[in-house]
């Protein structure tokens, strides 16, 4: 998206205001995998945001009701806990989990279930729910370019390429078995995504991953 100056009476927007962008995911390497998603998706917060985690790992997508509710609002406590904690603005929270599934009626269902109940609690910053299908591997592989530049010995296997990633059943496994040597780890995740960053291959999927489109789709309405 093309992000706005200044809005009406002169005020600053906040794609220009200093802030805390808040990460929560399942483990570290997913937030770290998030980190260079948000910043290629929205250059224009790069500059003024700080991308942080909390250490709470998510698990959201088996609940529902009160339980949901009450996980909900732990989350966004603490989010809000650390910008205190870092004597600045929550910009935004983002919290992602792996769906272990596809993107079929059982997605819809519980990502409208997770963005419905963090609109209702998260007032006064963006929220985006970042719901891998099948998992964060999956969203990868729509950056195939970015495997050989981390580690060259690396090709990501054609039959892999230019899918609906969201499709592919374990992608990590499929990871595993196909890249070569060194065999991939979880760990290298990040670093794929840093290079698929730094090379501006983000923007540009090869393929398709409708639970990708729609995590990035909530990233381009921060206005």
């Amino acid at each position: 998206m093309t992000p706005k100056g200044q809005q009406g009476g002169g005020r600053t927007s906040r794609t220009q205001r200093q802030g805390v962008i808040v990460l929560a995911g399942e483990d570290r390497n997913d937030c770290e995998i998030l980190a260079s998603l948000i910043r290629a998706h929205r250059p224009d917060l790069g500059a003024a945001a700080k991308l942080v985690r909390i250490n709470d790992p998510v698990r959201l997508r088996r609940k529902s009701g009160p339980d949901l509710a009450a996980a909900v609002k732990t989350l966004a406590g603490k989010a809000r806990a650390k910008a205190l904690q870092q004597r600045t603005t929550l910009l935004g929270f983002v919290v992602h989990e792996d769906l272990d599934g596809y993107t079929d009626a059982q997605y819809d269902r519980i990502r409208k279930a997770l963005t419905d109940e963090f609109a209702r609690q998260c007032q006064g910053f963006w929220t985006a729910v970042a719901l891998a299908a099948w998992e964060t591997e999956g969203w990868l592989l729509l950056f195939p370019d970015a495997f050989p530049r981390f580690r060259p010995s690396w090709k990501v296997p054609d039959r892999l390429l230019d899918r609906d990633t969201g499709r592919i059943k374990d992608a990590k496994e499929e990871l595993k078995r196909g890249l070569g040597l060194p065999v991939f780890r979880e760990s290298d995740g990040p670093k794929v995504a840093l290079e698929a960053l730094k090379h501006r291959l983000i923007p540009s999927p090869r393929g398709s991953n409708r639970s990708y489109a729609d995590f990035v789709r909530e990233l381009s309405g921060w206005t």
